[in-house]
């Protein structure tokens, strides 16, 4: 018997970055009870993040854009560059519309307050496992 799975059992690999821990560790929390959803790492630092999610290539970033070390565009910047596969939402207190403008121009799939939108993390990451298993490409713009 083929004990392989099937790929409608494909798990979507979330890595969280934010410089707030109990920020993380809500986030690890909400994601952990999403069916489907596995979080694979959590840094609050540039440097780490980039290393990590270039190494362990997850589906899926949630990045904030203030971080320890520096801001959340540098780790953008560099996950587009070589990984463009890689879902990046970015979820910052910072919701001005010239971060949300700037975050879209360098390449994040969705880009949400967390004052206001924090808990449609879980709907969008659903949504693109939904996607993925019906064979639908990626999204070019950020979910209503």
């Amino acid at each position: 018997m083929n004990s392989t799975p099937a790929p409608t059992d494909q798990r979507m690999r979330v890595y969280v970055v934010d410089d707030a821990k109990a920020i993380r560790e809500r986030l690890v929390e909400m994601l952990a009870a999403v069916e489907g959803v596995t979080v694979v790492g959590e840094t609050d630092t540039v440097a780490e993040a980039t290393a990590r999610i270039l190494t362990d290539l997850p589906d899926a970033v949630v990045l904030d854009l203030k971080l320890a070390d520096g801001n959340g565009l540098q780790v953008l910047s560099a996950v587009r560059a070589r990984a463009p596969e890689i879902d990046v939402i970015v979820l910052t207190n910072h919701g001005e519309d010239h971060y949300r403008r700037a975050c879209l121009r360098a390449g994040a799939r969705y880009f949400f307050d967390k004052t206001t939108e924090f808990h449609r993390i879980p709907q969008v990451l659903r949504e693109l496992m939904r996607l993925r298993g019906a064979g639908h490409p990626k999204p070019d713009r950020q979910l209503p």
